[in-house]
């Protein structure tokens, strides 16, 4: 390690007391100068007074709090910052942005700081974070700052973003692993992964691919069970009512213990079960009318409760892919604590972070669950007895506090296929059966002699969470994300479209590009941006002053089939590149921070470059061709052939 340190002659945003000073910071949406990929940059210096603690004691103290650092060798305060930043970014929830560089600068005392983000709001943060820590670690009788708090804040930060969702960031990460680009769509509200016409666009498990019609049936329990009772499936018996005296006489007629839930609704919201008596069922009434959307039916269904063991099945694309036993929050009694007390201390435990990774949510405290304890004789203050085991709510409800366990290796292939069957009557990516049974390796089918066995369908869900099959509480991870990621794209390439950049294209130059592309059929439907005009086809459309804005709105167009595009200097530089690599890439005179678009490229792609006279072709692990040209126009024609030769039909 060394502990020299030259420092800057003014300071930008450091105050008197500030040993570092940080500045120049920079979001870039994608590749760029300084990272190849979406990034935060920044200016790392000194400020000459005061001076920091030496590097190895620096190290120590960041080492207390990333661990992982410990065995690791810094040779400068730079590379210490940098490496925490990047650590801290990935929050306690193993956030899947592993990239960072730091360039030290030959010219100034600056270092050059860059690292990977996904939610640039909370990645901000995390820079001040660190500079505050590093600042207390200098001087911590002059600087306040209180690591675990801040650090919460941080999770919370994410956590709220349209990325912190756990089934969202699944996918994301999902994508990410495969090499797939994602992008979110502030307009729609909607990810996007991949681009043009190989693109798809969903939140969360709901896709555009998906039918809208199948979605919104999937919410109206009461058609559901119809369609199941025709087709032959296991349903509970019941009715569908408007008024709490309709409720009652249901239930009369039907046999205490019963069902109560809205007939539109999901994830198990207003859903009451196991109801055993007429002021159970009352209070049950009303929390399912409180439940239902507003300006929706006042219709409730009250039906058979069927005793067992609460599970999801999950189908992907049609098929079978997980299911996990639910089981309602509950605690366990040590002899000495108040239910109140066990809650707490369950709650507290770091299976229970309530993040976007955490296997389990809080166990919530409510009316609801005030209710479930009164029914069994206990209150919140209750004291149980060592071991004993009490359910704190009915419907076991996973962000509520319920309890995931994985029983996929067990489902019974009769289960399967009917979980299969139903799935596919359904024009949804993703799709869930909840059902009731006493074990899910028994089959479904009554048993010979017998009108039904212990089994019921309670819900069909469109768009079921899927991190519970991830990281269940108990049982093996099933990686339903990539399951749904491949059912779009077996590999890499079929998220992409080919992408020819240009570091300089004018607009005739363009124009005649794509006559050319579609005289030679080479596709049917190219579009291109360059600073001068945007292009749909040969028609063309004005330029947004915000030139990725331009980008984006190419690569969302599900017609387009291959994107021409400059990718000039000054907006590489400050905004970075919106799309991740190139197919064929085209460098006129190229600056030596253009030629970094060189290393954003596709492993096939063609890379021809051009100063003055001299040509270089590079295609893929090929040995580099060299030629002249005498005339400008010559080499628009070796740039014509290119195209045609590496994206022509052959």
């Amino acid at each position: 390690m060394t502990d020299s340190v030259t420092a800057q002659t003014t300071r930008t945003n450091a105050k008197e007391s500030d040993a570092f000073d940080v500045f120049n910071l920079r979001h870039y949406v994608g590749p760029n100068p300084d990272l190849s990929c979406e990034a935060l940059a920044f200016d790392f210096a000194f400020t000459g007074s005061p001076k920091p603690i030496p590097l190895s004691d620096m190290h120590s103290a960041v080492s207390e709090k990333l661990p992982e650092l410990a065995t690791l060798e810094f040779s400068s305060y730079a590379q210490l910052f940098g490496h925490a930043v990047s650590m801290v970014n990935r929050l306690d929830l193993n956030l899947h942005m592993e990239k960072w560089e730091v360039k030290e600068k030959e010219e100034s005392s600056a270092a050059r700081i860059a690292f990977q983000v996904v939610h640039k709001t909370t990645s901000w943060k995390v820079v001040y974070f660190v500079w505050d820590w590093f600042e207390y670690i200098c001087d911590p009788d002059n600087n306040d700052f209180d690591y675990d708090g801040q650090f919460a804040a941080l999770q919370e930060s994410f956590s709220r973003s349209v990325f912190g969702g756990p089934t969202s960031y699944s996918l994301i990460k999902a994508a990410a692993k495969k090499g797939i680009p994602v992008t979110y769509l502030w307009d729609e509200g909607l990810f996007q992964y991949g681009y043009g016409k190989s693109m798809i666009r969903g939140i969360a498990t709901t896709f555009d691919s998906d039918s809208h019609v199948d979605s919104d049936f999937t919410c109206r329990k009461d058609d559901c069970k119809a369609f199941l009772m025709e087709y032959g499936f296991p349903v509970p018996e019941g009715e569908v009512v408007y008024e709490l005296e309709e409720a009652l006489d249901a239930a009369e007629d039907i046999g205490y213990p019963v069902v109560c839930k809205p007939v539109v609704g999901h994830k198990g919201i207003g859903v009451t079960a196991n109801i055993e008596n007429e002021e159970q069922l009352k209070i049950a009434f009303a929390d399912a009318q409180e439940a239902i959307p507003e300006g929706e039916p006042q219709s409730i269904i009250v039906e058979t409760f069927i005793s067992g063991n609460d599970h999801r099945i999950l189908c992907v694309d049609g098929e079978f892919v997980a299911s996990v036993k639910r089981e309602p929050a509950f605690v366990i009694g040590d002899g000495e604590s108040s239910i109140i007390e066990l809650i707490d201390i369950e709650n507290g435990k770091e299976i229970r972070a309530d993040t976007a990774t955490s296997p389990l949510g809080k166990i919530l405290t409510d009316d609801v669950m005030d209710n479930t304890l009164q029914e069994s004789g206990l209150d919140r203050n209750s004291v149980l007895e060592k071991g004993q085991k009490v359910h704190l709510r009915k419907v076991a409800n996973l962000s509520l506090g319920g309890v995931s366990e994985d029983v996929t290796d067990i489902v019974h292939p009769d289960v399967i296929a009917m979980s299969r069957a139903i799935a596919q009557h359904f024009k949804l990516t993703v799709f869930a059966l909840d059902v009731i049974t006493d074990d899910i390796a028994n089959s479904w089918v009554p048993a010979k002699g017998s009108r039904r066995s212990n089994f019921g369908i309670i819900e069909i869900n469109a768009a079921p969470g899927i991190y519970m099959h991830l990281k269940p509480a108990y049982g093996r991870s099933i990686d339903v994300p990539t399951r749904i990621i491949e059912t779009y794209f077996d590999e890499r390439e079929d998220a992409r479209i080919p992408i020819l950049t240009f570091n300089r294209l004018s607009k005739p130059a363009m124009k005649r590009i794509i006559d050319y592309i579609m005289h030679h059929e080479i596709c049917r439907y190219p579009a291109g941006v360059c600073s001068e005009g945007m292009f749909l086809k040969k028609h063309e459309f004005p330029v947004n002053r915000d030139y990725n804005a331009n980008m984006r709105n190419v690569l969302r167009n599900p017609r387009v089939e291959m994107l021409l595009a400059e990718m000039p200097i000054d907006v590489y530089e400050t905004e970075g590149m919106y799309y991740n690599s190139s197919d064929l890439l085209v460098l006129e005179d190229p600056t030596d921070i253009e030629m970094i678009l060189a290393e954003d490229v596709e492993p096939h792609a063609t890379i021809m470059i051009r100063n003055g006279n001299d040509v270089e072709i590079r295609r893929g692990e090929a040995d580099v061709e060299r030629s002249q040209v005498e005339f400008e126009d010559e080499f628009f024609s070796l740039v014509l052939h290119e195209i045609k030769s590496h994206f022509g039909k052959h």
